[in-house]
């Protein structure tokens, strides 16, 4: 999936919002095993909200327009599907709130992140302040919110906030990057995501019975006994998603 507006950096209109949430119900009714989300051109990956569209809205629009964008890169976040975000440029704003909402990140070398909303006198509104600080703890978030400094791709690896900086940035290096999950069985792909994002949210207590639930119901997949039995046979297991 490309956000395609190169000549305005990829910024986010609220159309462009909607024809994400689009792409992604369109990608969630295919066999696709894995979504790629990048930015078209080779300056951004995504600049953020569109500001034109900002000024002069009422309290009504401007809250369903958050509302809009929280739903959109929220249906993103609970894709069946693991996600990545191949940060190609500027990851700003709702850009980077966009990559949050991925599963995994991976930066090109150039690449600048950072939540500026501080700036012009707003926060982060479509998760920004939700996802960055589950990502890297509190007092960092905290840091990059309050201030709407900008880092670079090798202090975003440094944070947590990638998990790649790549020597030799292409789509198909984040293809190959997702090949290395997306042979496995889906139904333990989505019980382990499930268990560390439900987890993130509770106690350790809490989290471990989460774990138990969701480990039980690997088990009793056909999934499973076909990769225990490949296991013990030596061979190659043949995961069909049941």
């Amino acid at each position: 999936m490309t956000v395609n507006r190169p000549d305005a950096l990829n910024a986010l209109t609220f159309t462009l919002i909607r024809e994400i949430g689009a792409a992604v119900d369109h990608v969630s009714a295919t066999d696709a095993r894995a979504l790629v989300v990048t930015g078209a051109g080779d300056k951004a990956f995504c600049a953020g909200a569109d500001i034109k569209e900002l000024l002069g809205r009422s309290l009504l629009a401007q809250r369903q327009g958050t509302e809009l964008g929280q739903g959109v890169f929220a249906k993103l976040d609970r894709m069946r599907i693991p996600s990545v975000a191949l940060i190609n440029g500027f990851a700003f704003g709702g850009g980077l709130e966009l990559a949050l909402a991925c599963t995994f990140r991976l930066a090109y070398p150039q690449a600048k992140l950072g939540l500026p909303e501080i700036k012009l006198g707003l926060i982060p509104g479509y998760g920004g302040t939700q996802r960055l600080s589950r990502l890297i703890g509190e007092s960092r978030a905290l840091e990059l919110i309050l201030t709407g400094r900008t880092v670079s791709a090798a202090e975003a690896l440094q944070l947590g906030l990638v998990n790649r900086v790549l020597e030799n940035p292409s789509l198909d290096t984040a293809v190959a990057f997702a090949r290395e999950f997306c042979g496995f069985s889906l139904l333990a792909l989505q019980f382990a995501r499930e268990a560390v994002q439900r987890g993130a949210a509770t106690t350790l207590e809490q989290g471990l019975r989460i774990e138990a639930d969701l480990s039980t119901l690997a088990f009793q997949t056909a999934d499973a006994a076909e990769g225990m039995n490949a296991f013990a046979q030596k061979r190659k297991p043949v995961f069909k998603d049941i």
